[in-house]
C-alpha cells in the first residue's frame, strides 16, 4: 500500500466511516466524461477501448474532474463491462446504445462455459492506471465493479433493457442455472475488486444499477445472498464499501443489512426518509442530475435541502442520484462543489 501525501484530503474516507471531518465531501457519478470539453476532444481521436487500455490517458481522464471541480474523491474511468470479455462474454460498447452482447446467455450450458478472471494477465492496464493515479492524486481513488444482477441483465438480455423480462424469466424458470451464474459472477467481482484494491484503490463502489427491477421478496431470494457473500469477502480488504442502484429505493433497507459502509441513494428517496427507515450507516446522494440543467437558484435551493438533511450526522457524502448528463456545464459542477464545501464548513 502506498503512503499518503502530507496534503492528502481524506474527508471522503472519514465520511464513509462516520468519522468527524471539516466539510461534506462531494464527488459525482460520471464526473469524468461526456460533459467535459477536454474529454470530447480526446474522444475525437480515441475510442473508449483505447482510452481505458492506455494508463496515462485513462489516468488523465480520471483526474480531470478532480482538478476542475475540486472534488473530494476520484472514481476510476472505465466501464462495468471491462472484465466480461475475459470470462468469455463477447461485448461491444455501441455509441447511442450501450453494451451489446452477441452471445447472450439462455441456458445452463452457456453459464458453465464462462471462465475465470486473472487480473494480472487480463486487465494489467486497469491495475497500471490505478497505480499511476495513486501517485498523482491528493484525494482517494474509488474503484468499482458492476454487481452480478446488473451484469447478468446485459448478459441475458443481450444489451440494455427497459423491462428485464428475459433476465427475470431466466431467474424464475431455471434457478439452478441462475445461482450458478450468480456464483460465477460473484467470484469474478471479488477477484476484480481485490485486484483494484491491491493496486491502490482506496474505496469501492458496487453498481447494481438495474436491480430495482426486482421486488423486495425476489431480491431477498435471488440476489441478496450473493451480495452478502461479495461484501463479506471484500470487507477483508479494509476499504470503504459502497452499494448503489437506480430506482431501487424499496431495497434501501436490504442494502443497509449488507456488510457495507455506505448506502447510495438515488433522488427518489431522501436522506431524511432513509434515516426514518432506520438506515444509520453513511448515506451518499442524491441530487437529481436533471436539476443541474436548471438555474443556479434552483440548484442551490435543492442542494441546501439535501445538505440540511445529510449534515445532521457525520455519515453523509454528497453526490448525484445518478450520473452527470452530457448537457451539464463543467462550471456548474465547479460552482456546486464550492457551494457544498462552503455551506457545510460555515454551518
Amino acid at each position: 500500500m502506498l503512503t499518503l501525501k502530507k496534503n492528502f484530503n481524506d474527508t471522503f474516507i472519514k465520511a464513509c466511516y462516520g468519522q468527524s471531518h471539516n466539510h461534506v465531501p462531494v464527488w459525482y457519478m460520471r464526473q469524468a466524461g461526456r460533459s467535459q470539453p477536454e474529454y470530447r476532444k480526446v474522444k475525437e481521436k480515441y475510442s473508449l477501448f483505447e482510452i481505458t487500455h492506455d494508463p496515462e490517458l485513462c489516468a488523465y481522464i480520471t483526474k480531470l474532474p478532480v482538478d476542475q471541480y475540486n472534488n473530494d474523491a476520484a472514481i476510476l474511468y472505465k466501464d462495468i463491462m471491462t472484465p466480461l470479455p475475459y470470462i468469455g462474454v463477447d461485448v461491444e460498447i455501441k455509441t447511442g446504445i450501450g453494451p451489446v452482447i452477441d452471445n447472450p446467455i439462455s441456458t445452463k450450458v452457456d453459464v458453465e462455459r464462462l471462465g475465470q478472471l486473472t487480473p494480472d494477465q487480463d486487465i494489467p492496464y486497469v491495475l497500471d492506471t490505478i497505480k499511476l493515479l495513486r501517485q498523482q492524486l491528493e484525494v482517494p481513488l474509488i474503484g468499482f465493479s458492476g454487481a452480478p444482477f446488473t451484469l447478468a441483465s446485459y448478459m441475458i438480455e443481450g444489451g440494455p433493457s427497459k423491462n428485464y423480462n428475459k433476465v427475470k424469466a431466466f431467474m424464475y424458470s431455471d434457478t439452478e442455472a441462475w445461482f450458478l451464474l450468480m456464483d460465477k459472477l460473484a467470484e469474478m467481482v471479488i477477484t476484480y475488486v481485490k485486484a483494484q484494491v491491491q493496486a491502490g484503490a482506496q474505496a469501492i463502489q458496487i453498481f447494481d444499477s438495474w436491480v430495482g427491477a426486482l421486488n423486495v421478496a425476489d431480491y431477498r431470494v435471488y440476489v441478496k445472498p450473493i451480495m452478502n457473500k461479495i461484501f463479506t469477502e471484500l470487507k477483508k480488504e479494509q476499504v470503504p464499501l459502497i452499494t448503489f442502484g437506480v430506482g431501487a429505493s424499496h431495497l434501501a433497507n436490504e442494502w443497509n443489512e449488507l456488510p457495507v459502509d455506505v448506502v447510495g441513494l438515488d433522488w427518489r428517496l431522501s436522506v431524511e426518509e432513509a434515516r426514518e427507515r432506520g438506515i444509520q450507516k453513511t448515506v451518499q446522494g442524491n441530487l437529481d442530475p436533471a436539476v443541474l440543467l436548471s438555474s443556479w437558484s434552483v440548484i442551490e435551493e435543492k442542494t441546501k435541502q439535501i445538505l440540511e438533511q445529510g449534515m445532521k450526522s457525520s455519515s453523509f457524502i454528497f453526490n448525484l442520484g445518478h450520473g452527470v448528463v452530457p448537457e451539464v456545464k463543467p462550471e456548474t459542477l465547479k460552482r456546486l462543489t464550492a457551494f457544498i464545501h462552503d455551506y457545510s464548513t460555515n454551518r
